[in-house]
Formats: C-alpha cells, sequence, structure tokens
C-alpha cells in the first residue's frame, strides 16, 4: 500500500510504473483509497481542495514510487458552434448553472445530462455525445480561494 502525499503537475521526466485512471469528479478527491490500474493499492493523502489533472504525477514522502495520473474516459457531451460566438453563449448559460465545464477555443465539454442537452440544442448548438477525457476548467470545484 502506498500513501501518496505529494503531487506534481505533469510532464516530469520521471520513470513512471503505476497509473491511476480517475473521473474528472474522481480527481477532485484529495483524501481517498484507489487501485491503481496495476492492482496496487494507494491512499492519497493530497492537501484539502487539490484538484489533479491529466498526466499530474503522485508520490510518498520517499518519493521512491510515482504514479502517474490520468483522465478516464467518461459520458461527456461536446458542444460545437458554428460561430465562437454560439460557444460564448452557451458557456454563459452554463456557467449561471455551475456546471463543471471543459472550456476550449473550438468546443465545450460537460458531463452528460438529458437537461443541458436540450437546453443547448434549444440554443441551436451541435451536441456530440461521446466517451471522452473530462478537464472542467477549475475554477467550479474550488472551495478555497
Amino acid at each position: 500500500m502506498l500513501v501518496l502525499t505529494k503531487h506534481l503537475p505533469g510532464n516530469q521526466n520521471t520513470v513512471v510504473k503505476l497509473t491511476l485512471p480517475l473521473s474528472s469528479e474522481e480527481r477532485t478527491r484529495s483524501r481517498y483509497r484507489w487501485e491503481t490500474a496495476e492492482g496496487e493499492v494507494v491512499h492519497l493523502r493530497l492537501p484539502r481542495g487539490t484538484v489533479l489533472r491529466d498526466r499530474d504525477l503522485l508520490t510518498t514522502d520517499t518519493e521512491e514510487n510515482w504514479v502517474l495520473v490520468l483522465a478516464k474516459p467518461e459520458p461527456v457531451l461536446t458542444v460545437v458552434g458554428k460561430t465562437p460566438l454560439d460557444l460564448l453563449k452557451a458557456a454563459y448559460h452554463l456557467g449561471n448553472r455551475h456546471v463543471p465545464l471543459e472550456i476550449t477555443p473550438t468546443y465545450l465539454r460537460l458531463s452528460s445530462d438529458p437537461v443541458l442537452r436540450a437546453m443547448l440544442e434549444q440554443l441551436g448548438l451541435k451536441i456530440i455525445e461521446e466517451i471522452a477525457p473530462f478537464q472542467p476548467e477549475t475554477g467550479a470545484y474550488s472551495h478555497h480561494h
């Protein structure tokens, strides 16, 4: 069992033997017990409010074991507009509802939700239902400033 207490942002040059695929909601848990893809039990003991991102690294106090966090594909709605303004309007309406939202120049992505899907379709947006990694803006989750 590994107790992971340290968190480093992604893209470090480290040899990693263990991977931890987590959904967007799971990546907001700073204290939890998980199993890595390789079957190793790990306990997170991270500072409260830590939000993990795809390719982040976790390690123990002694730093002899490293674990790579992966964004696990999950059911999402990918929203595409005809114009950038369409996406801005959609982001505004979703933001008003405090929906965790991934924002890129070409699409928005949110957790699958039939009510929100209907609203977005009424706004004239194209919705693609897919299973994909989901990386919402961290502001939606942070309870600390």
